[in-house]
């Protein structure tokens, strides 16, 4: 169950930007394929996003799985709701309604 402190601190981070991605690395140095193919679709839709690396938190990490009810990553959220993992981002995004989810 997670505790209060890392619901808040999830919460936070979520809402410091319109669009938060959890991944493994970083934007700039990916460390998973999954999360490289996110980043490479939003940067080819010009999305400006902020970029949370999970594998430098275990707390985060297992408690962002509790909170989305999402057991992979990358978890991308936008306006603080969870929008998916690298499967539904490509298919929003392959059908064109990637920028139209994103600005829910």
């Amino acid at each position: 169950m997670m505790d209060d402190a890392l619901r808040q601190r999830i919460e936070s981070t979520v809402g410091q930007a319109p669009v938060v991605l959890f991944m493994k690395g970083t934007k700039n140095f990916p460390q998973c394929g999954f999360s490289a193919k996110v980043v490479e679709i939003l940067k080819s839709q010009s999305v400006e996003f902020r970029d949370v690396n999970i594998l430098a938190d275990e707390g985060l990490r297992q408690g962002l799985k509790e909170y989305s009810n999402w057991p992979t990553f990358p978890q991308l959220y936008a306006n603080g709701k969870l929008v998916g993992g690298c499967d539904i981002v490509t298919s929003l995004h392959e059908s064109g309604q990637l920028t139209e989810a994103l600005a829910k």
